[in-house]
């Protein structure tokens, strides 16, 4: 089924009855009760969320889009590897696409708005790191879950694959790349496969992507943090998260591209890896990792628009033009 029927469902009467109805027994079996109306409030093509107020306070139902059908079963198994930092689940669906969880907390987003503090950044991200150092021992586990193979031996095919579909990147369009940028894309197809193989040399353990980390899906819950919205994750290379923590960054502090403040984020989030490999060779690594991460993300962006109707996919056509000349402008040949 596609995003944009999942759209049409998710807005049908019949639907949300049958999802009110599950949510009701759901909590009814852990004797918590619903204490006001069920409000959703947030339909996208990708996924939609329900409030539920309960005596307990306020829960929240998600449902995914087939694209991202792995991150119900993939939240649900995380939990289990660290459920400090995971969405504190109350029920699961994995068949439906379907989560009922606690409240995350505070979004770091609202709480760096009220007070701009650099630091929860510098805390949060080795925190992240080990979430990702042991679920990296579960790898076999996860792709069986269905989250997608993005690791560094698949990545040139993706590639190759990506540049195919020449339609998302509205070559020669306002909001395109130029017949030029596309065609060093394709010269650069070994380029890219050997900086792969050159970062897949450098010791560090393949794991979960969250992909889409920003200060919008983090949440401030009794004095630790809460990753959440994990359905851009892919098993990739760790360090390509740290792309969007960036952007994040960015924008919350004002930050130019390259500020020192992007340093003390990669300082601190590498410090959790240093027992792979020296400081050094871990600064390397992140090098290379950062002239790839923008393909990484475009891969992402990819899945999430593939089945979307040409109106919707206009809505987010600059996505994918806009990453390929962000890979353009930071590799090196």
């Amino acid at each position: 089924m596609t995003s944009d029927n999942k759209l049409t469902i998710w807005n049908q009467p019949e639907w949300l009855k049958a999802v009110h109805e599950w949510i009701h027994g759901e909590l009814a079996r852990q004797q918590i009760p619903v204490m006001d109306s069920i409000e959703q409030i947030h339909v996208r093509p990708w996924s939609t969320i329900l409030r539920v107020p309960t005596e307990q306070g306020i829960c929240y139902f998600k449902a995914t889009s087939d694209n991202a059908a792995h991150e119900v079963a993939l939240t649900a198994y995380l939990s289990g590897v660290n459920a400090d930092c995971m969405p504190q689940l109350l029920a699961v669906d994995p068949l439906r696409g379907w989560l009922l969880m606690r409240d995350g907390g505070a979004r770091l987003r609202e709480t760096l708005q009220a007070q701009p503090d650099f630091q929860h950044w510098e805390t949060l991200l080795p925190l992240y790191a080990r979430l990702q150092i042991e679920a990296s021992n579960h790898l076999p586990d996860l792709l069986a879950l269905g989250v997608p193979n993005r690791s560094l031996a698949q990545l040139p095919q993706q590639y190759g694959q990506l540049l195919t579909q020449k339609d998302v990147f509205y070559i020669d369009s306002p909001h395109g790349i130029s017949a030029a940028e596309y065609q060093r894309l394709l010269d650069l197809s070994d380029v890219f496969r050997a900086r792969c193989e050159a970062l897949a040399g450098c010791g560090i353990p393949e794991s979960v992507h969250h992909g889409d980390l920003h200060d919008g899906n983090i949440f401030l819950s009794d004095g630790g943090y809460r990753f959440m919205d994990w359905g851009d994750c892919s098993i990739s290379h760790p360090f390509f998260s740290l792309r969007t923590a960036y952007v994040s960054a960015e924008i919350r502090f004002n930050l130019e591209e390259g500020s020192p403040e992007l340093e003390r984020l990669r300082d601190a989030y590498l410090i959790a890896w240093r027992e792979y490999q020296t400081e050094e060779k871990l600064l390397a690594a992140f090098a290379l990792a950062q002239q790839l991460w923008a393909i990484s993300s475009a891969l992402i962006w990819h899945q999430a628009i593939a089945n979307l109707d040409e109106t919707q996919r206009g809505e987010y056509a600059h996505a994918i033009p806009s990453l390929a000349q962000e890979f353009l402008a930071g590799i090196s040949e």
